[in-house]
């Protein structure tokens, strides 16, 4: 079995004459010999990572090594961990004005978060006999995030006792920048006198 390639040359497995060093500060320090920036590198008792090797000169970083992998996994497993996946929010059609708020905040996060959002509204007993209701709370939540994701499809009833809709995110900048100061209380209180008991 092969080692493995590492993902960065560094220190004496440059082979660069030259190279542009940035130092740990993310400040540019020019172009320079590899000695130099060797020797600038010891002296902080860090490495000389090659970070843009096609690059002319090649582009290198004073950093800790186990640092830089560090960074850049956490940023990969952010990435590989948000796209593409979809959160579930379950409300009910005689659900709290306050929970709404809770709830709808959830989403407004998960959106900024990028991910999809599925509500999901479950009909129990006599509340299926006033399905309008659920649809009105259902629509009423989609309106209050509308900042943030738009829906896929209009709310649509799975068998008869759910009520879905997914919204997606909408591009950063098209939505608003703060969840917190953005956000619009619920413009109506859910009717729950006229939901049947």
């Amino acid at each position: 079995m092969h080692p493995r390639e590492p993902l960065h040359r560094r220190n004496g497995k440059i082979r660069a004459r030259e190279v542009r060093v940035i130092d740990e500060n993310k400040e540019q320090l020019g172009v320079m010999s590899l000695n130099e920036a060797l020797r600038l590198a010891q002296a902080k008792d860090l490495d000389l990572v090659e970070v843009v090797p096609q690059a002319i000169p090649p582009v290198c970083r004073i950093v800790n090594y186990g640092k830089l992998l560090y960074e850049e996994a956490k940023r990969e497993t952010h990435t590989r961990s948000t796209a593409g996946l979809m959160k579930e929010i379950q409300i009910s059609p005689v659900i709290d004005r306050h929970d709404l708020a809770t709830k709808r905040d959830h989403a407004i996060q998960f959106l900024c978060d990028d991910m999809k959002v599925r509500i999901k509204l479950r009909f129990r007993g006599r509340q299926k006999a006033h399905k309008e209701i659920g649809f009105q709370v259902v629509n009423q939540f989609i309106q209050d995030v509308a900042a943030y994701g738009r829906v896929d499809a209009p709310p649509k009833m799975l068998g008869d006792r759910d009520l879905n809709a997914v919204i997606s995110p909408l591009p950063r900048n098209k939505r608003a920048k703060n969840p917190r100061e953005a956000s619009p209380e619920p413009t109506a209180e859910v009717p729950v006198s006229e939901a049947p008991a």
